[in-house]
């Protein structure tokens, strides 16, 4: 059968939140390919797995809204025509699950993503537990995120040895709970003795995303997920390298590379004053920088030595003041390199890069903009940014 490219844009209110069977909705741009038999009308058209790439828009939140106002954001997200609600699973700010099941119950449509849960700080069954009810309670909305995971090991006193080992097996024993079957999994770091869910999840196929910036992380992503989460990749050549590591995976499991949804995670301010974004935006930059140097400077990204050295010792924090005193230092160059900011024109040509480079989603983590605050980085993102997206991609 013959591999046509294709797009469709759909149209109306009334098509924004067509259903399919792996739960995304149909309501964006579409690049990709489908599968059809001779002579036949694209209405017969099939799928051919992942293949067919829905361009959609994500948000990531903290836990550090009240539910009052997670609620109310949730809503006016979906409003606003946001695909994904994603929600870091960050120590020690609010539950993760419970946040997400609130979400659940205040939209209809946005899927719920996890962004990202880790195999060390909960045991990976109970993981499988946890989203497949958060599936069950959304209708199947529901994304399972893996990283190696950070915030809070010290306190909890975990030891992350061995990431890329633990997020493959953390995978492998998901799926094969997620099939509602008895299962015996002994692998090197994730180990689970003759158990089952007891209930069986309403998806066994839940999609499952690896987030890593590493080479053996990305791979992973290739190898076994539905979705590569890449931070920091607001630019070509980021994207590219980061697409080559994932089509490595690809490659070992007998996969296309573009069966994997590339969701460029991005940290975002746009603003009618675009060097007041970037300022606006530099400080949640920082705070992401120094995991991802190797990533950065290995993509081209030119970081002096002496700013390296401070910001490795920084290490990840959350402490304003030392994340404001570092920010001073880091260059221009490196926000942009790192992040989404400027008018809504100036973000919407650097998305338009780097979708055409082949990322499939672009997920921001919002800054306030100096005129809106998050409503109005969150509005202009997808009211003016993506609009203009839409056009220059037709």
């Amino acid at each position: 059968m013959p591999v046509a490219l294709f797009r469709l844009v759909l149209f109306g209110k009334g098509q924004d939140a067509i259903p399919t069977k792996d739960g995304c909705r149909y309501s964006r741009c579409w690049y990709g390919r489908v599968i059809r038999a001779p002579g036949t009308g694209w209405q017969n058209a099939r799928v051919r797995g992942c293949a067919m790439k829905l361009i959609t828009t994500g948000v990531l939140l903290m836990g550090d809204l009240s539910a009052k106002d997670l609620a109310s954001l949730a809503r006016r997200l979906e409003d606003w025509g946001y695909d994904y609600i994603w929600l870091a699973d960050e120590r020690f700010f609010r539950e993760i699950y419970s946040s997400l099941t609130l979400c659940a119950l205040n939209t209809k449509n946005i899927q719920l993503g996890v962004c990202v849960t880790d195999p060390y700080s909960r045991h990976p069954a109970l993981t499988a537990m946890a989203i497949s009810t958060l599936d069950e309670i959304s209708e199947g909305r529901a994304v399972l995120g893996i990283g190696a995971g950070v915030s809070g090991f010290g306190e909890l006193g975990i030891n992350r040895a061995r990431p890329a080992l633990a997020m493959r097996e953390m995978v492998g024993l998901i799926r094969k709970l997620m099939t509602g079957e008895r299962v015996d999994f002994q692998g090197r770091m994730v180990q689970f003795n003759h158990g089952a869910l007891n209930f069986t999840p309403i998806r066994a196929d839940l999609p499952i995303y690896v987030a890593s910036n590493g080479p053996r992380g990305l791979q992973v992503a290739g190898e076994l997920a539905d979705g590569a989460i890449i931070s920091g990749c607001a630019e070509e050549a980021s994207v590219d390298y980061a697409k080559e590591l994932v089509s490595t995976g690809t490659g070992k499991a007998g996969r296309d590379v573009a069966e994997v949804d590339l969701v460029a995670r991005l940290n975002c301010c746009v603003s009618t004053d675009g060097q007041a974004a970037r300022n606006a935006i530099r400080t949640a930059t920082v705070r992401s920088l120094p995991g991802h140097l190797n990533f950065g400077t290995a993509a081209g990204m030119e970081v002096a030595p002496d700013l390296a050295g401070s910001l490795k010792q920084m290490g990840y924090t959350h402490d304003d003041s030392t994340l404001a005193d570092m920010a001073q230092r880091v260059p221009d160059h490196i926000i942009d390199a790192m992040s989404l900011s400027g008018t809504p024109e100036e973000v919407a040509q650097r998305v338009v890069r780097i979708v055409r480079r082949g990322i499939n989603q672009i997920l921001v983590r919002p800054s306030p903009s100096p005129e809106g605050g998050i409503d109005g980085t969150l509005e202009a993102f997808a009211t003016k940014v993506m609009p203009v997206v839409r056009r220059e991609l037709e």
